[in-house]
């Protein structure tokens, strides 16, 4: 949701042309890419607090001090607000100044975690110079809603009125919480069938694995991963499981009937983005939105729109895994490593629908449920959810191996995954390591965090 909006294009009349541009996603395998997103608290070394857009330190100016890698700016209301890169993708904004890299498109997971390597250590470089910091967790430990700034983007105002309209937990999604991802492509449409009913059902365990959110405002919040549950109070229009993956028929166009579903936020035009939160995108494409009757929407209002579920697996023209909270520079590769291993070798997706095909929408549910305060001791069936986490894991590392994409250190993908075998195995999450220092060597005092996590 932090990319510029965009508009223009080809103008849209008929669902077919949303059809269509889903479609434009299927990729032959020698075209399958990766692309990671990862976002980090920026805080100033003084005191911990989070930065504000302007000052020093700020978020403009660690922005503006990007530039010297080759990043160039992108402006809104002549605020810097994003940057990108001819190579590297781009840097973009969450409400609360959460720092995301959108990283480039590349082909395996070295490249993956050179790329993580490579902005964080510019990150560093520049927040040494300025007196920040900036640290991988999947909720802030520390401050309130209200001592978070916001930043200066339009979209963001629209979403920060209509959000408490809609939940009670929304704001804090903005604000407060940090999210890595990974997004993938798929063959043709039936691969994409299987691959969101697998990413779908066995979300909650990656969240169980990367769970890295256990305090709120200084103390133990009772959750393992409280980024996951601001998701359950957010909006139920755009959020929550999608039963529907699973239905017979589903296919690129009944994922376009969902978003067609979910109420906009926005218009985009002139620079300007005109409010039009809780109105439909069907009544655009009929010319009777209120205040743009008689217009109908273009393929870049469509770009906006496709963004605006919040599922924690989305399809676009590729596949977003988007359980997992924020957390060190191990997880940021581990993620990646984890849905490639397990999406893009034949035999482990296939025997990771095995595992889960027989599952039902309740039990799916109710792990979910139980997953942001007990992690992998969350119950399922007759185990837990730390044997659903081992599982994928082996799934994944035999499919990096059967991959076999070396690099000069390694022979293989595999390694990546050493830190989510090690969670797996002992069935303690990040959280309950946390938790751990708190209660012991940190006696108590929230500020360590940000030494111990800080890139």
């Amino acid at each position: 949701m932090a990319a510029p909006a965009s508009a223009g294009g080809e103008v849209v009349t008929d669902k077919k042309q949303l059809v269509e541009y889903l479609e434009q996603g299927v990729k032959p395998r020698s075209d399958w890419r990766i692309g990671t997103e990862h976002e980090k608290f920026a805080y100033n070394l003084t005191d911990n607090s989070p930065l504000p857009y302007d000052g020093r330190p700020g978020i403009k100016m660690l922005l503006e001090g990007l530039e010297r890698f080759g990043w160039q700016r992108a402006e809104e209301a002549g605020n810097v607000i994003a940057l990108t890169h001819p190579t590297s993708g781009a840097v973009t904004l969450e409400p609360g100044g959460q720092f995301e890299l959108s990283g480039g498109l590349l082909s395996n997971i070295h490249e993956t975690c050179n790329e993580v390597h490579t902005h964080l250590n510019q990150v560093r470089e520049v927040c040494n110079e300025i007196g920040a910091g900036v640290m991988g967790l999947g909720f802030n430990p520390k401050w309130r809603r209200e001592d978070i700034p916001w930043m200066p983007k339009g979209r963001y105002k629209i979403m920060r009125e209509y959000m408490p309209k809609k939940g009670s937990l929304g704001l804090d999604m903005m604000l407060r919480t940090c999210t890595v991802q990974v997004n993938l492509d798929f063959a043709s449409e039936a691969d994409m069938i299987k691959k969101m009913r697998v990413a779908i059902a066995l979300q909650p365990a990656a969240t169980a694995l990367f769970a890295n959110s256990p305090f709120t405002e200084g103390k133990p919040n009772g959750f393992a991963s409280y980024r996951s549950h601001t998701w359950t109070d957010t909006d139920p229009d755009r959020c929550g499981m999608l039963p529907f993956v699973f239905d017979e028929g589903f296919g690129f166009e009944r994922w376009v009937d969902y978003v067609l579903d979910v109420p906009m936020y926005f218009v985009y035009r002139d620079g300007i983005y005109n409010d039009v939160s809780g109105k439909s995108f069907r009544d655009f494409m009929a010319g009777r939105l209120e205040g743009f009757e008689g217009q109908a929407p273009h393929m870049g209002d469509w770009n906006d729109q496709i963004t605006l579920p919040f599922p924690e697996v989305r399809l676009k023209r590729f596949i977003e895994m988007r359980g997992a909270d924020g957390g060190q520079w191990a997880t940021l590769c581990g993620l990646p490593a984890l849905w490639v291993g397990l999406l893009y070798d034949d035999g482990a997706l296939d025997a990771a629908w095995d595992m889960c095909k027989d599952w039902t929408i309740e039990e799916m549910s109710a792990m979910r449920d139980a997953v942001p305060r007990q992690a992998l001791k969350a119950p399922f069936r007759k185990g837990t959810v730390q044997d659903i986490a081992r599982q994928m894991v082996d799934l994944a590392a035999a499919g990096l191996r059967r991959r076999a994409v070396p690099d000069v250190e390694y022979v293989d993908e595999e390694p990546y995954l050493d830190e989510l075998k090690e969670i797996a195995e002992s069935g303690i999450s990040p959280a309950e390591r946390l938790l751990a220092q708190f209660n012991g060597e940190w006696q108590g005092d929230i500020d360590r965090v940000y030494a111990d996590m800080s890139y």
